[in-house]
């Protein structure tokens, strides 16, 4: 199977899997387990679209983390292109983190 019949199910999986090598440089939690990642859409043609936030605008990566998410995801293999938007709305909070994430950083 070439890397373009891989379904879409398994290439969001293989998605996942690339998104949760990314950290904020200020907390050891990837961002797919902070919550920092919205939505992941993949067309057919296997453009992905991307929503993600920050835990701040005042975020010191916000010039830079969007670019590395944009990069990863192009990495993995049966993705034809990627394009990550920024988003604020809704603002991030602790509890959009998965419970892995608040165990790593003892919310619980």
């Amino acid at each position: 199977m070439s890397e373009t019949q891989i379904p879409i199910a398994e290439l969001e999986e293989k998605i996942i899997e690339a998104l949760k090598t990314i950290f904020d440089p200020e907390i050891p939690v990837n961002i797919y387990e902070m919550g920092l990642i919205y939505a992941i859409e993949i067309a057919e043609d296997r453009h992905v679209d991307l929503k993600m936030t920050l835990t701040s605008p005042a975020c010191p990566v916000a010039g830079s983390l969007p670019g590395e998410v944009e990069f990863k995801v192009m990495g993995v293999g049966g993705v034809e292109n990627a394009k990550v938007e920024l988003v604020w709305d809704p603002a991030w909070h602790p509890g959009m983190m998965s419970e892995a994430a608040k165990l790593t950083l003892g919310m619980f």
